[in-house]
């Protein structure tokens, strides 16, 4: 998650420019992933006041239109001097799309999570008016996350982590603007933030980010379980910083529809070194992954 707006994203996206479809794809944070009829959008942390997406077609990255910013959303100012957009995530459903969003930091005010429903990917998305979760008590509302469980069509939504380390998962109601439920979670080791939840073939993979966002300790570790309730067994360390990358982490895991295999988007700091704090803009990169035949993930290598 988190902080701010990089520069090199905001004029790209300003310009409209496309990029090329190898590593790092652009300057961004925490990109989520949402693939429907071949088309990939990925959604990142970028822009400070406003949330983008980029879309891929034809092997190049193209910026796309703004789908929300701060000004749209009525009650996003309560007294704090400065908010950001954080960590969207994308759902589709009852023909219709759904955006959500933290609006943070978490101090001196409580952070935020919204939703937004537009009949477009490309927006404009219409805030529901009011938040879906605020944080307090120990829980930071950020990073959400939202599944919808192939086996009976129920939605859910993760969310929680950084200062409090605390995740959460809820069941979202039939109209996604909404929660219906809060379930219960062991909370994972080394847990942190920006946690993702995936299924293949029967299992349910709910992966997420350890360390601090702008140190070398900042990485990937997973569990895997039967289902969304669990019980969740630790499979461990999935992505981590090596001698050329650092960081990487708050990331998401899609079916490439180009080559039907599975991937993973993250992002990571370049041309830094020792253990941190960072400076610059983190760069989004995708990297194949490989299941083995117990179910587990092979340990990701970055590429460049």
């Amino acid at each position: 998650m988190r902080r701010g707006a990089p520069i090199a994203l905001a004029l790209a996206l300003l310009a409209g420019c496309a990029t090329p479809a190898h590593n790092p794809l652009f300057a961004g944070a925490d990109p989520a992933v949402l693939v429907e009829h071949g088309t990939v959008r990925l959604l990142p942390t970028g822009g400070g006041d406003t949330l983008r997406g980029w879309v891929r077609e034809r092997g190049r990255w193209r910026a796309g239109p703004p789908l929300i910013a701060l000004a749209d959303i009525r009650w996003a100012p309560d007294g704090a001097p400065r908010h950001f957009l954080w960590a969207p995530d994308m759902l589709a459903a009852n023909g219709r799309y759904y955006l959500y969003y933290a609006i943070g930091p978490q101090n001196p005010t409580p952070s935020r999570i919204g939703v937004a429903t537009a009949v477009s990917p490309d927006g404009p998305f219409v805030d529901s008016g009011r938040p879906l979760l605020t944080g307090g008590a120990g829980f930071e509302a950020i990073d959400p996350a939202v599944f919808a469980d192939p086996r009976d069509g129920r939605t859910y939504l993760l969310a929680g982590g950084s200062a409090g380390a605390r995740l959460r998962l809820f069941e979202l109601a039939p109209d996604r603007v909404s929660i219906a439920r809060e379930l219960p979670v062991t909370q994972p080791p080394d847990f942190t933030e920006g946690a993702y939840l995936h299924e293949r073939d029967g299992t349910y993979y709910l992966s997420y980010s350890h360390g601090r966002y702008d140190h070398g300790d900042y990485s990937v570790h997973y569990e895997t379980a039967p289902n969304v309730a669990g019980p969740w067994t630790y499979r461990g360390r999935l992505l981590a910083s090596d001698s050329r990358y650092k960081g990487p982490g708050h990331h998401s895991f899609f079916r490439d529809p180009a080559d039907g295999r599975w991937k993973i988007a993250y992002h990571r700091w370049e041309h830094v070194s020792g253990d941190g704090p960072y400076r610059g803009e983190r760069q989004v990169a995708i990297e194949t992954i490989r299941y083995l035949r117990d179910g587990r993930i092979a340990p990701i290598r970055m590429t460049p």
